[in-house]
């Protein structure tokens, strides 16, 4: 029997209050991909900006391109294998329920670049590509069940650009993007049928958007062997049109169409790239990513407008330096190795398992090998292993709202750690 108004309303509400925090680990930095080339991942991706190895340029530095020797394009596959897991401290509502078993989720994240030039001082190029990414799905009985059981998200980059040297110094790029961002997300839900019952079912919201953003970049050669790069990634504004939808309750609840406000950060980098000699180059770089555009998430009912649930979020600015060597050891093989360290956006006091996301130390070794000296192909792998650092959780957060007490205190602590491998083929042509 269909459920009275008054009851589907509270049974929306409640679904959207359980599900707020859904959109959030999704545009973190925990879920911000930087494996889009093996030859950079193998200097823990210090100095992309400046780096040139290859046609993904396009993507780092537009400006770049006009350093590349012809045509070239590159094709990479990098896999991403996280590890995420959470010790209860014994004060969650649900202890008994269990640890949630392993949280992180493996993924493969393709990449194709291209660069063309089109006259002696213009290039063109073209990037297809994931900036955003991977997964987290816990067990569908577990402590934080009522917080998070699976987060999803894919995106899809699209990004031409132009390269023109403005000197023998200096060249300057830009491009633009249409990117589309598709997520899905999942947790158990206690649903109000009245004054004093309570059931328990599965939720999920499911939201897709294309949208446009924009990059510029530049490179300036003071001297032949130092590089100094600059680069600004734009915000991207989406509007997530989606459905909320109810399952596994004793009353049916139709889907209800519902959207979110969605802005990613800007982002800007620094780098330089150094030739000591002509077998041994240092790369380094601060990047900077305004997360703190990103303060509430709120979903509304597309068809009235009216607010289902705003949830806080909190995050604040990231930052992250790398530094890197590449020494080119004979005609075909050239070792890589870096380090880096970034922070995460995400604040304690907001942490979710959908992103038990923590400041972490990267540590990262690399290799390119070519049948020859100026071969017209190669071949680059890289590998990177990340230390995060441990996470605490002690949610609901202070002065959270009631409806969110529904899902439970969930206390304790996350360690993550994060293995990467790419392999990647270059042609120039």
């Amino acid at each position: 029997m269909p459920c009275p108004a008054a009851r589907r309303h509270r049974l929306a509400t409640a679904v959207g209050l359980a599900l707020a925090a859904t959109g959030t680990p999704a545009l973190c930095g925990g879920f911000q991909i930087l494996e889009q080339s093996a030859s950079t991942l193998g200097v823990a991706h210090a100095g992309t900006a400046a780096a040139v190895n290859d046609a993904s340029t396009v993507f780092w530095n537009p400006a770049g391109q006009m350093l590349l020797e012809g045509r070239q394009a590159t094709l990479s596959l990098s896999g991403i294998f996280p590890s995420a897991r959470f010790t209860d401290s014994g004060a969650s509502s649900f202890a008994a329920l269990g640890d949630g078993g392993q949280g992180g989720e493996a993924a493969w994240v393709p990449a194709m670049f291209a660069a063309f030039p089109i006259a002696p001082n213009l290039s063109a190029g073209l990037a297809i590509n994931a900036p955003m990414g991977l997964a987290t799905e816990w067990s569908s009985s577990w402590a934080g069940q009522y917080h998070a059981v699976r987060s999803s998200i894919e995106t899809l980059n699209v990004n031409p650009t132009f390269a023109w040297r403005v000197s023998d110094a200096l060249s300057v790029g830009a491009g633009v993007s249409y990117q589309k961002l598709d997520a899905t997300f999942g947790n158990r839900v206690l649903v109000p049928l009245g004054p004093t019952t309570v059931a328990t079912g599965t939720g999920m919201i499911d939201g897709i958007d294309w949208s446009w953003g924009w990059n510029v970049g530049a490179i300036w050669r003071p001297v032949e062997s130092t590089r100094i790069a600059a680069t600004y990634r734009s915000a991207i504004h989406y509007t997530l049109d989606g459905t909320l939808a109810l399952s596994d309750l004793p009353v049916a609840v139709p889907t209800r169409a519902v959207s979110a406000e969605v802005k990613l950060p800007d982002t800007y980098s620094i780098a330089v790239s150094h030739r000591i000699d002509p077998s041994l180059r240092v790369l380094a770089d601060w990047t900077y990513t305004g997360w703190s555009s990103i303060q509430d998430l709120r979903i509304v009912d597309k068809a009235s407008g009216a607010p289902v649930s705003t949830t806080r979020l909190g995050f604040s600015n990231a930052w992250r330096v790398g530094v890197g060597g590449e020494y080119a050891a004979s005609e075909r093989w050239l070792l890589r190795a870096g380090v880096a360290y970034d922070t995460t956006p995400v604040q304690d006091a907001y942490r979710t398992p959908r992103l038990p996301d923590s400041d972490r130390t990267w540590l990262a070794f690399g290799a390119r090998w070519a049948p020859a000296r100026n071969a017209p192909w190669w071949f680059d792998v890289g590998y990177a292993h990340l230390f995060m650092k441990d996470a605490s959780s002690d949610l609901p957060y202070a002065g959270a709202p009631a409806e969110e007490r529904l899902r439970g205190a969930l206390s304790g602590r996350y360690q993550g750690s994060v293995d990467i491998l790419s392999a990647q083929v270059g042609v120039r042509f």
